[in-house]
């Protein structure tokens, strides 16, 4: 198979195909138990005991080494930025699995094991909460404001994101190792011991720099810190036994959505301005829109999933209805939204909103609808752009609110 390049359109394809560890292949290993942070890999026969058959794993992993090609081609012509050319850079920023063969430093393994690239729709939320804060300001505050605001991206990117991609690669190793041998740890190249050091001090940090904007906002209740904390809970239920939320599609599906959308949004409201009820429940319902675009990434492993016993919603509905499904949820959600707009009296931005909605509707009946398994990366490179644009333009229609 999870979250959220030259363009947004690229950010937000990098996302949604990466995004899908954790946050979404993270529902691949959903059924599978995991040990101890520090043990070793397992050795794949208990795996062959509990019933994958020898004939099924080799079939999967070919399967999987095909489309993990067909996946590279489809990064290269659809990431503008990151052509062929670039495959080192595609491999640090996780849109590549290193060969098996090759010798790369450890420092870009642990990188990789990060995955940058899902990193970029948290910082835009980031920045989407600072605008509807209201009090965030480029030139009056500088440089207090744009320091602050950097700091708040690095907390939700690099610290508490690259933490929940480390945690769910260590608890999906098992199946990756046989879908996927040449990520870091199934490889090898990271050990139990390499994951502990890197989820802790990435913890840490995050926890660090969030303690601190608190005090430097002079906030009375630490509700940056709260909120770290509150993202850190859901992403090891995400991952972890024995909540794995991402073996429910529904739930998984969710949480994810929400991890890209609201809790950013959230760190970047609460560090300039007040977060209300309201905003939380608006940022909530643009999740549900999240929702439908991780739904997108799991079409095109239907296959496996049912293999494996994972209740994917295509999965649980079929093709036809989920596809349905996807749309109604990407859609419906932002309707409401601008409905929501225009009831508290911001009309621009709820008009504004509609017509970023009609370049999606757009987008899904001439790919998504007629086949979400081959055209889900032309789905996603035309419509997620204004997707993400939308969710801005609310930001912007919440900070011009008085």
């Amino acid at each position: 198979q999870s979250t959220m390049a030259s363009t947004m359109s690229t950010t937000f394809k990098a996302c949604s195909s990466t995004v899908r560890r954790p946050p979404s292949t993270l529902a691949r290993g959903a059924h599978l138990p995991a040990r101890s942070l520090c043990k070793p890999l397992i050795s794949l026969k208990p795996l062959i005991r509990r019933g994958v058959r020898r004939d099924s794993s080799s079939r999967r992993r070919l399967v999987s080494a095909r489309a993990a090609q067909e996946s590279d081609e489809e990064v290269s012509g659809v990431v503008g930025g990151l052509g062929k050319g670039n495959a080192n850079v595609q491999r640090i920023l996780g849109f590549r699995q290193t060969d098996g063969a090759e010798e790369v430093p450890k420092w870009q393994v642990m990188v990789q094991l990060s995955k940058p690239g899902t990193w970029v729709p948290v910082v835009w939320g980031v920045l989407c909460g600072a605008a509807a804060s209201g009090n965030f300001h480029w030139i009056e505050g500088f440089p207090r404001d744009v320091s602050q605001s950097l700091a708040c991206m690095i907390l939700s990117g690099p610290c508490l994101t690259g933490f929940t991609q480390t945690i769910n690669d260590w608890y999906d190793r098992e199946i990756d190792a046989i879908n996927e041998p040449n990520r870091p740890i199934p490889s090898g190249r990271v050990t139990g011991t390499d994951v502990a050091i890197q989820a802790i001090g990435l913890l840490v940090l995050g926890f660090t720099i969030a303690i601190n904007l608190d005090q430097a906002r002079g906030h009375e209740f630490p509700t940056l810190t709260c909120i770290a904390i509150f993202g850190t809970i859901i992403s090891y239920m995400y991952s972890a036994p024995p909540f794995k939320l991402k073996a429910n599609g529904w739930q998984g599906t969710y949480a994810l959505g929400a991890s890209y959308i609201a809790l950013p949004w959230w760190a970047g409201q609460a560090l300039f301005g007040e977060l209300t009820l309201e905003i939380m429940l608006v940022t909530l319902m643009y999740s549900v829109a999240g929702l439908g675009i991780a739904i997108v990434n799991d079409f095109k492993s239907i296959e496996g999933d049912r293999e494996l016993g994972l209740k994917s919603l295509p999965v649980q509905f079929g093709v036809d209805t989920a596809k349905y499904i996807t749309v109604g949820t990407i859609d419906g959600f932002q309707l409401l939204v601008a409905a929501w707009l225009f009831g508290i009296g911001e009309k621009w931005y709820g008009l504004a909103l509609l017509g970023l909605i009609v370049p999606q509707v757009v987008a899904q009946i001439r790919y998504f609808i007629p086949d979400p398994i081959k055209n889900d990366v032309k789905y996603q490179a035309s419509a997620q752009p204004f997707l993400v644009l939308g969710i801005l333009t609310t930001a912007f229609a919440v900070g011009h609110n008085p």
